[in-house]
């Protein structure tokens, strides 16, 4: 689950991290008022960030900065309701509903004023989390990274220790801070790495994290994200902080149907059920020329009414012009999901994309049987190279 920056900032001030703060709002009227909240004698100037789940927000126009009160009014009746179009959003961009306002850290900008960058993530062919750091942090980390890898910073924690404050001072020491500045970098780091833990936090993103002019060390910015699967036990308060406009609606229908959806960008729509089975799936698609346009995994323990709902997802996704259904039957039974189908289609009625079917497993040829009678056009496969390939067919004969 992907949080808003302010959300994330409360999350981390719980924690004792030093945070820029601020006031989120989602009208000009209301924008006035934390403008004035947080500088009662009117002067500013105050910053205008637009809270949407993607990052590169500023140089798309999506952060400002007001020097009165009238442009704080102005500049929010601009940017609330505004499609913002970054890196990470895609070219259909993102609605902006809420803006985040907070004084600005740098001005009038005494010296020294330093930003840094420091993220915390799973490395996954370590199988350790990973704190990378740069000192040259802000809107230009990506083409540092890019150009200058060696500017940046990577240490890997043992799971079992978390991060040690020797390697917090390593870091500090790294990034070129001294005195103050260091000792403060230092409690920075491992408060921030035990508040990424004890979330169960997938990515957590402080950028920048900034050295005040008095050696303080603050979280301008921040960027979190929860494991999902932490969330209906560990951290069930937080559920009911996910923003559904800035998610995309058919995940958010899957989700509350108990189907595990991710959509992608391609053309074939896959229903199948167990994770590896859907990544070997997109993986046999792609082989054979294809892409995938989701990964839809319906669980080991699908009932009809289950397998029908999935389908009327599928189907929701204009760029879905084949469907593959790669279903094997352990605990779910093939004939359970043949059955599925066939609600599927008296439900939805006539389904346009061409579908190849392959069940195999536990009652396999009795679900075999029931599409044989049903008459439906459906394409079936028993091999799974044999279903990327008539899959391939299908999309040439859509396309023609």
């Amino acid at each position: 689950m992907k949080l808003h920056e302010y959300q994330a900032k409360d999350l981390l001030k719980q924690q004792g991290i030093p945070v820029a703060e601020g006031h989120v709002i989602t009208s000009p009227d209301q924008a006035i008022a934390a403008a004035r909240a947080i500088d009662p004698t009117g002067k500013g100037p105050w910053v205008l960030k637009a809270q949407i789940h993607a990052g590169g927000r500023g140089k798309a126009g999506g952060v400002k900065l007001a020097k009165s009160i009238d442009e704080v009014q102005t500049l929010a009746s601009q940017m609330l309701g505004m499609k913002l179009i970054t890196p990470q959003t895609g070219p259909q961009g993102k609605i902006v509903h809420k803006l985040y306002i907070t004084g600005d850290a740098f001005y009038p900008g005494p010296a020294p004023i330093r930003e840094f960058y420091i993220s915390l993530t799973l490395d996954r062919a370590m199988g350790r989390d990973v704190l990378i750091a740069s000192a040259e942090g802000g809107v230009e980390i990506e083409e540092v990274a890019a150009t200058r890898p060696d500017a940046i910073l990577k240490l890997h924690i043992n799971p079992l220790m978390g991060l040690m404050p020797y390697q917090a001072r390593q870091v500090a020491y790294k990034l070129g801070l001294s005195g103050e500045a260091f000792k403060n970098a230092v409690d920075f780091l491992v408060k921030l790495y035990k508040a990424y833990d004890s979330l169960d936090a997938s990515l957590l993103e402080i950028n920048p994290m900034l050295k005040t002019s008095d050696d303080k060390i603050i979280a301008l910015d921040a960027k979190l994200e929860i494991e999902d699967n932490a969330l209906p036990i560990r951290h069930k308060s937080l559920e009911d902080w996910r923003d559904i406009q800035e998610e995309d609606p058919l995940e958010t229908e899957a989700r509350e149907a108990n189907l595990s959806y991710v959509k992608l960008d391609g053309n074939v729509g896959c229903m199948v059920n167990g994770a590896g089975l859907a990544m070997a799936t997109m993986d046999i698609i792609k082989l054979a020329g294809g892409w995938p346009a989701n990964f839809l995994d319906v669980g080991g323990g699908a009932n009809v009414e289950r397998i029908a709902k999935a389908f009327q997802i599928l189907l929701k996704d204009p760029g879905v012009k084949v469907i593959l259904i790669n279903i094997f039957g352990g605990i779910v039974q093939c004939d359970r999901v043949a059955h599925g189908i066939l609600q599927a289609y008296q439900l939805i009625g006539h389904i346009p994309a061409p579908m190849v079917v392959r069940l195999q497993g536990t009652n396999a040829d009795v679900a075999a049987q029931i599409l044989r009678d049903s008459g439906l056009p459906l394409i079936p496969a028993v091999e799974l190279w044999e279903a990327a390939q008539k899959v391939q067919e299908a999309l040439q004969r859509v396309n023609a």
